[in-house]
């Protein structure tokens, strides 16, 4: 077997067996493959696509090119969530915490932002000396003790992927159905949940911006996770706006924790609860939707998901008296007001926008390498649909300095579109997608 012959077959629009698949997966995580020759298969699989059993060949391929995470002594089944990425998207910090209240454990692996997104281990390192470095006995023995656990991969997980996906990102075959898809799935394969929801981002900060290019990625993710052995099930939710009001690590972890603490409802608590729903439901400690709702709500209620939280921030060498006092978490040095140059009604929001005007103050990256502020970010107080009038306060800034808060501010009142008639609320779900 060799790869030209397999790139030739991909050129003219033939499937590929398991075992070719298997030999160019290999070939990529081990490096003996050039990356040159693995480039025209990845242009040759964008121009022609894959079936279904490519696919998923292609995912558990991915899955297995490194280490497979054992999930088998955690009593119960263990759940994760996987979000395609967004602006203010807050919701693993919220539903996390929940869901494990309720007795379903949770088993996340959690990566880092770049871009216009935020990660959720950026988040967490916001709080004095928690750790999302756990090795895999370490990992285990936290979701078996406390029923939770938020981490970072381990290097080993999925390698060929990040082979794949570095080369995808400079050769123009990011938006591939089956290399999104199989990328996606495959990390989450191989970090050993046995229930998991997807929640798929669509809208103008999302990476497939249409509904009909999210439902279908949501499909195919969705068609993997049960042909491969999993419960998995998918969300469609919305992007065309931040999700929370809180852009930048450590302000996006207060927000959690106001909203954990009971303090501040919004579009972030009711999709963190849709969400979390689907996962007791899979996890099966809720016998429907509503009855896990309800269940959640009973745990934000008694203050149950923000003792998660501190136990799981206290397991992982962090402060939890933060969850008590979030003036604990890192602040800005400057704090400034952005108030509004028009009238009328907010029509819409350029959301990669926003979320690049925070990465410029420092709270996200370019390049994987770079080093953030914890502290810096921005405080949306307005929202699409709502009716603004000329002076009326738009944001607050929390920036290293007065020059960063400035540019900041530019980008975030260009990124701004105003109607004179009333304009409607975003939609947040926009589709629900299970294995049939």
């Amino acid at each position: 077997m060799n790869i030209i012959s397999i790139i030739e077959k991909k050129k003219l629009c033939q499937p590929l067996t398991k075992e070719e698949i298997e030999f160019f997966v290999n070939g990529a995580a081990d490096g003996s493959i050039p990356e040159y020759q693995l480039s025209a298969l990845l242009m040759a699989i964008r121009l022609n696509g894959m079936n279904r059993e490519e696919t998923v060949n292609l995912t558990l391929a991915m899955a297995h090119s490194g280490d497979m995470m054992d999930l088998s002594s955690i009593e119960g089944i263990p759940t994760d969530k996987h979000s395609t990425g967004g602006v203010g998207d807050t919701t693993t910090l919220v539903l996390a915490p929940l869901v494990a209240a309720c007795g379903v454990p949770v088993a996340k692996m959690s990566g880092r932002g770049l871009g216009h997104t935020g990660g959720t281990l950026d988040k967490l390192e916001s709080i004095s000396g928690l750790s999302i470095d756990l090795t895999e006995e370490e990992f285990l023995r936290q979701v078996e003790d406390i029923g939770i656990a938020v981490v970072g991969q381990t290097k080993n997980l999925a390698p060929a992927d990040k082979t794949l996906y570095a080369l995808r990102d400079v050769t123009s075959t990011v938006d591939s159905l089956p290399l999104i898809a199989s990328s996606i799935v495959s990390k989450k394969l191989a970090s050993g949940a046995q229930a998991i929801v997807l929640d798929v981002k669509t809208g103008a900060g999302a990476l497939m911006q249409t509904t009909e290019d999210s439902i279908e990625l949501a499909k195919t993710m969705v068609r993997i996770g049960c042909d491969a052995g999993r419960k998995m099930v998918a969300l469609v939710t919305d992007m065309g706006e931040p999700l929370g009001s809180h852009i930048g690590n450590a302000l996006e972890v207060k927000e959690a924790i106001d909203v954990l603490a009971g303090r501040v409802e919004g579009p972030l608590l009711t999709v963190a609860l849709e969400l979390g729903a689907r996962m007791l439901l899979l996890g099966g400690a809720a016998e429907t939707v509503e009855d896990g709702k309800a269940k959640l709500q009973e745990a934000l209620r008694s203050g149950a998901g923000l003792e998660k939280l501190r136990q799981m921030i206290a397991a992982q060498g962090g402060d939890p008296a933060c969850c008590d006092d979030t003036s604990l978490l890192p602040r800005a040095n400057y704090i400034q007001e952005l108030r509004s140059a028009e009238t009328g009604y907010i029509a819409s929001m350029d959301t990669i926008r926003l979320g690049n005007a925070a990465q410029a103050m420092g709270a996200g990256r370019k390049q994987k390498t770079d080093l953030i502020d914890h502290s810096v970010g921005y405080v949306m107080h307005k929202r699409i649909g709502d009716h603004v009038d000329k002076g009326d306060l738009i944001a607050t800034l929390h920036a290293k300095n007065p020059e960063s808060a400035g540019e900041a501010g530019k980008e975030i009142l260009a990124s701004l579109h105003f109607s004179q008639a009333p304009v409607p609320p975003c939609k947040l779900i926009h589709a629900f997608v299970d294995g049939e």
